[in-house]
Order: C-alpha cells, then structure tokens, then sequence
C-alpha cells in the first residue's frame, strides 16, 4: 500500500461517519419540516412547480378566431351573488388549484398582463375568471398565498380582430365579504356602474365582474376625449345568503381598495396609474381620480 492510499484508507471511515450523521440530520429536519405541515407546501407544486390545473394550454400561439371562443358563452366561478348571465368574446382562465391553505391571511394572486387581482376558489380550490384578452402578447402568473411560489404562462394571441383595451379601470378590495363598486362617468355623461353595467358607446363593465369579491373592471377600446370621473362606493355586504347591510358582516373593520387604470393596455405606450383607498363604513362614496384624456 502507497502513502496514497494509505492515507484515503484512513479517511474513508471519518467520511461515512459523517455522510451517516448528516443524513440522519437531514431526516430529523425533514421530519419536523412535515410536522409543521410544510411538508406539502414543498409537494404542492409538483415537479413542474405548478400551483393549478388549467383546462385550456396557455403557451405559444393562439387564434380564438379559429377556435369560435367567440361564440362561447363563459361566466365567473365561484358564481358571484346575482347572477347576471354569461358572456360572449372572453377566454376563461378555468382551473383548480393543487393545494388549498386555509389558514392563509390571503388568496392566491392571479395576474393577468400586470394587473394583479385576488384569486378566490370554492371549498376544493376550483375557479373561473373570464378576461377579454386583446391581440398581441398576453401573459397570465398565479401567486401562492404566501408568495412564494409562482407559475407562469405567456401566449401570442393572433386574432387581430379582437378589441384591444385602450381605457381599463379596475378595483380590487381584500375583505371577500364586503360589496364595493366601481362607478365611471364618461365625458358625455354616461354612467357606468351595477345596474347599468354597459354604456351606448361600446364601453361596459365585464357583467360578471359588478358582484361579490371582485375584481370590477371597466373597459374601453376607444375612450372619448374629455374628463373621465371614477367613484369608489362600499354598497354594502354578503354572504352565502345574498346581500346585505349589517356593518359586522365584514372581516376587515378599514377595507383596502385599490384602483387601478390602464392606459393603451399591452402596448409600447402602455401607462398605468394605481390608487389605494380606505373604505370605513357601509354607504362610503369617493371621488378617486377624474383623469383628462
């Protein structure tokens, strides 16, 4: 035996003892992992990192076009408290999620070309959520409740004849229970809100998006020129029972909402402008922005 091996001979023991030591830490650790229930948040998401099962593949190049999505009637899951029909000329973003944390001081996030909204599901983790998606690059990124985990989808939508959104407003809230609506007033003096969803001008709010936990979102492909006012409005609030009015009904004693306009969505010239705003009481109305386009 040469001084060489001599010498490896001498520390091959040293090493599986501490390659055993280290495993058997490696197993106490995992174990305590597991039994703080982090053990299937590291399973949760698979080996592809997935947090949900889509039922449509949003990847690559699409053309609803081709695929008469037009014609297809699609509406909001979990259903909101009135149901107001479904809707034509929106993609659903249809799924359910692979781990559900009911301890989580928030939804999951679902994030639709940068514009961020509270994911909320049934008891089993199920949700749809339609969005009209215009021509051009789309991207869509689910958010784990606690942050941490991320999955990602990037698609070219092909069809040139969709509607591209050149005025968006949109308002989100973190109190599921609680009813705030977004009012738009036009520069000719259309009132956009609830019960008038949709205006003469072509603009509208998506129908399914003026109940429950949101998020409203407004929309317009050609904006008329003037002064453009939006109104923030805590209605009211509901449960599993339907509307109502009962100021201990809520989860949050302050709700946070924020307001949200999009200008020239998904384009070079694209422009954003974020507005957050204390809602107290049942009855709050507010002027947030009154922007000159």
């Amino acid at each position: 035996m040469n001084d060489v091996t001599f010498l490896f001979s001498l520390k091959r023991p040293a090493v599986a003892r501490a390659l055993r030591s280290r495993a058997a830490g490696l197993l106490v650790a995992g174990a305590a992992l597991c039994a703080s229930g982090n053990c299937a948040d590291a399973s949760a998401a698979d080996k592809d990192g997935a947090l949900a099962d889509l039922t449509a593949a949003f990847g690559g190049w699409r053309h609803s076009g081709l695929t008469n999505e037009a014609e297809q009637f699609v509406a909001a899951y979990p259903r909101p408290p009135v149901d107001r029909g479904a809707q034509r000329y929106r993609t659903l973003i249809e799924g359910r999620l692979k781990r559900i944390d009911r301890h989580a001081r928030k939804p999951p996030t679902l994030v639709v070309n940068g514009n961020a909204t509270p994911l909320y599901t049934d008891d089993e983790g199920a949700f749809a959520r339609p969005w009209a998606f215009g021509a051009g690059s789309n991207s869509i990124e689910l958010i784990s409740a606690d942050g941490r985990q991320r999955q990602r989808m990037q698609f070219y939508e092909a069809d040139r004849a969709k509607p591209q959104a050149k005025l968006r407003a949109m308002v989100t809230w973190d109190d599921p229970h609680a009813q705030v609506d977004l009012h738009v007033i036009t520069p000719g003096g259309l009132h956009a809100f609830f019960a008038n969803p949709t205006l003469e001008d072509g603009s509208g709010f998506d129908v399914d998006s003026v109940d429950g936990a949101g998020p409203g979102i407004f929309s317009s492909a050609a904006p008329q020129h003037g002064t453009w006012l939006f109104f923030l409005n805590y209605w009211g609030n509901f449960d599993s029972t339907g509307y109502n009015f009962d100021a201990a009904a809520h989860d949050r004693d302050v709700i946070t909402a924020t307001l949200t306009l999009v200008f020239n969505e998904n384009t070079p010239n694209e422009r954003r402008e974020t507005m957050v705003v204390p809602l107290r009481k049942i009855g709050d109305l507010m002027l947030v922005k009154s922007e000159r386009l």
